[in-house]
């Protein structure tokens, strides 16, 4: 155990002797998120570096505190990336300045980005985990290959955690190739058309690879966009075969990198509403228009499964029973107060039985609540 991770093992003993909460933090890029922030900042930026980088082999493993856009650098140049385009969220926590999000917490949120849909999530590349749990043990799960499980799959329940059961200190992460093609295609439609189009599109043999749908002002029309990815041949066949009007992919890039990083004029409108929140709507892919209280304008996300929708919070019971309706969940994403340690972010625990399966764990790992005590719901 090198020093750095030794004095961070010294201060979770002594934290869980005292029964002292620690806050752990990264870039602090995803302050805004979550129920509480409070206790002694433990910083994760000391961990910081790439272990082994094997392009052949599609494996990368990192030290949690590196920033993520020093992991994907080193994956561009060889021509691989991370396919579920983890957001960065630029912001500065309020306490300090941010060298950017971290890989630790790229997996601690669990949060993807517009490609999800099509290439998966942040746990689907999960590999292995080193952690430090809240008796101060290095645990370390899983390995650098994909079949190298056996029970239960530890590695993978740390992404979306949110560092409620442990302190992430490296992370192996199966990696891809950057797709030989790629196109991005517009289209001029309502919600509805926008639907029917990705839901027709999506039982096709199509790259698709992200979509985003968003409405122009008040009169019900809007824009689809659909990005493509592989195969050169299929990706040019697709275009000719889907239509709509073909962009060019260096203009649209910071487009994309904006929908991943909700930077999209659609996102900085909030700021002129106050007292709304930023809801995230998960619905089945197949979930019609959805029926939103007054004013609200969605923006639609990974081929119709992700709404987001800008409402006050008031309008949760409305909000919640409509994606409900259709087998979904809403939940807070940015609450009309975020900002810093004032973010008060909320989980959509489902069931009793799911609340009961978390506090369990969170006490298997952390017996002394120590880790981001309420950070995903009151009492864990």
């Amino acid at each position: 155990m090198d020093s750095s991770l030794a004095h961070i093992a010294d201060r979770v003993r002594a934290a869980a002797a005292d029964q002292t909460p620690l806050r752990i933090r990264g870039g602090g890029t995803k302050d805004f998120f979550g129920l509480a922030l409070h206790g002694e900042v433990l910083d994760t930026r000391v961990l910081r570096g790439i272990v082994s980088y094997e392009p052949s082999e599609l494996v990368v493993t990192v030290k949690a505190g590196t920033p993520l856009a020093e992991l994907e650098a080193a994956l561009a140049e060889k021509g691989q990336c991370l396919p579920f385009e983890p957001p960065h969220f630029t912001q500065a926590p309020a306490d300090g300045a941010t060298d950017g999000a971290t890989v630790g917490g790229m997996v601690a949120a669990g949060l993807s980005g517009p490609a999800r849909a099509s290439v998966g999530a942040v746990r689907d590349y999960m590999l292995g985990v080193t952690l430090l749990n809240g008796r101060a043990e290095l645990l370390t799960f899983g390995g650098q290959v994909m079949k190298n499980v056996a029970g239960y799959d530890v590695s993978r329940l740390m992404a979306g955690a949110w560092g409620t059961l442990g302190l992430i200190t490296e992370v192996s992460l199966k990696v891809l190739p950057v797709a030989p093609g790629e196109a991005t295609l517009r289209f001029e439609c309502n919600q509805a058309d926008a639907l029917r189009k990705l839901h027709a599109w999506g039982g096709q043999p199509l790259p698709l690879n992200a979509s985003c749908w968003v409405q122009d002002g008040e009169a019900g029309s809007g824009t689809l966009t659909v990005r493509l990815r592989g195969a050169v041949a299929a990706v040019e066949a697709a275009c000719r075969s889907m239509g709509g009007t073909r962009l060019d992919n260096a203009t649209v890039a910071p487009n994309w990198a904006a929908c991943r990083d909700q930077t999209l004029p659609w996102f900085a409108a909030r700021a002129q509403r106050p007292g709304h929140a930023l809801w995230r709507l998960s619905v089945p892919a197949t979930a019609p228009v959805l029926t939103l209280p007054a004013g609200a304008q969605p923006l639609v996300e990974w081929h119709g499964a992700l709404r987001w929708v800008q409402a006050p919070e008031a309008a949760g019971d409305d909000l919640r029973a409509a994606a409900d309706a259709v087998g979904g969940n809403a939940s807070v994403f940015v609450a009309a107060s975020a900002g810093g340690i004032s973010a008060r972010g909320q989980f959509d625990l489902k069931s009793r039985a799911l609340e009961q399966i978390h506090s369990r764990l969170k006490h298997s790992f952390d017996p002394a609540g120590i880790f981001n005590p309420g950070r995903m719901a009151p009492g864990w």
